[in-house]
């Protein structure tokens, strides 16, 4: 079942055209990978699906489980099931992470969460993903390491359960042991109801995941897409052959 269905989609910056005619399809219970020269627009379209007013829609659809929501608002977008994680996740002083998780997962199922079962729950996710306990009680980001961020970032995914999980760079800065962890959390979240949109330059965390299809995004448009497996060979050959 097709669950993300990009057409055409052209936005910009400004005065600056960032995607060019942007394609992509994206199945149910597929995981895809974008990889790209710095510049191409690899974090510009995350951020257009998810209406970042930072962004201006020209020209294009974008339609998610069955609806336009091409001119959609952000958190429209967000409660029918689309969840996004930052290259650089914010700092939020006075919001605890659980207290921010659980108003998010309320916002978004439009229905009251138990505190109990809910603290227990989080309690066992934070476990898998080799957080220190307590720090659930901590504001969102503050004081975190670039590690624990990222893993916040997981964690979030984990409890919102969304259909479609795109993420930013979460491998970017962090050390071996971390990419394994992150990667656990995303086989833990992965199945046949939702799908994951990886967006990288290293295939360090790919080497702990299966990718369906890889694309490679040039100058604001998709230039090639081939199976998972094509990312190694990116990783030794770089992007030049597109570029000429």
């Amino acid at each position: 079942m097709k669950l993300l269905e990009i057409k055409n989609l052209c936005a910009s910056a400004g005065q600056k055209q960032i995607l060019k005619n942007f394609n992509l399809s994206v199945n149910s219970g597929e995981i895809h990978v974008v990889m790209g020269p710095n510049g191409a627009g690899k974090s510009t379209f995350a951020n257009v699906i998810l209406s970042n007013p930072a962004y201006t829609k020209t020209s294009g659809s974008i339609i998610f489980d069955g609806k336009d929501i091409t001119n959609l608002k952000t958190n429209e977008i967000a409660k029918l099931g689309v969840f996004m994680s930052f290259q650089s996740p914010e700092e939020i002083a006075g919001i605890s992470v659980f207290n921010f998780i659980k108003t998010a997962k309320e916002k978004t199922t439009k229905k009251p969460v138990d505190f109990f079962d809910f603290k227990d729950e989080i309690a066992e996710n934070m476990q898998e993903l080799s957080m220190p306990q307590g720090m659930e009680k901590r504001d969102l980001n503050v004081g975190f390491s670039g590690g624990e961020k990222k893993k916040n970032e997981i964690l979030q995914m984990l409890e919102l359960s969304p259909k479609l999980a795109i993420l930013d760079e979460t491998d970017s800065g962090l050390d071996v042991d971390a990419i394994k962890i992150v990667s656990k959390g995303i086989k833990m979240f992965a199945s046949k109801k939702n799908s994951i949109i990886i967006i990288t330059h290293s295939t360090k965390l790919l080497q702990e995941l299966k990718a369906d299809y890889v694309h490679i995004l040039v100058d604001g448009k998709i230039v090639d897409t081939k199976p998972g497996k094509f990312a190694k060979q990116i990783e030794k050959e770089g992007y030049a052959k597109y570029k000429e």
